[in-house]
């Protein structure tokens, strides 16, 4: 699934492309689809969607590896994945990953029990 970041989900086209949607990625979406960030969802895309999505997701690794990717490119550039299902299934994940958990679980050692607790105090508290 990932090169190394934890944002990052790994696509098959026409060679492997990392598909991320960090914040730039997600600003030209919201610009290129109109929708708002609550609105964007991947369930329910036409065609013309998937492109725009993919597109923007893809955008950091054509620049990275030194290439224009225009959004008119996309209709052949998905055309070469194994499958459409593997690319709603990539897209789905690496928009998923982008969002996290939104609070489902704090990590491990920082629990919000102990965050809420006060520091223990050393010492007497007597003056010396």
């Amino acid at each position: 699934m990932s090169n190394g970041n934890n944002d990052v989900v790994m696509i098959d086209l026409d060679r492997p492309r990392q598909l991320r949607f960090g914040h730039k990625a997600l600003k030209q979406l919201v610009a290129l689809t109109g929708m708002n960030i609550d609105d964007l969802d991947t369930s329910n895309l036409d065609l013309g969607e998937i492109e725009k999505f993919l597109y923007c997701g893809l955008l950091s690794d054509a620049k990275s590896n030194g290439e224009s990717l225009r959004l008119e490119d996309m209709e052949d550039l998905l055309d070469q994945a194994p499958s459409f299902s593997h690319i709603v299934e990539k897209m789905t994940e690496a928009f998923n990953v982008s969002f996290g958990s939104f609070g489902e679980q704090v990590p491990e050692g920082n629990s919000q029990e102990l965050a809420e607790k006060p520091a223990a105090v050393s010492g007497t508290g007597k003056k010396v």
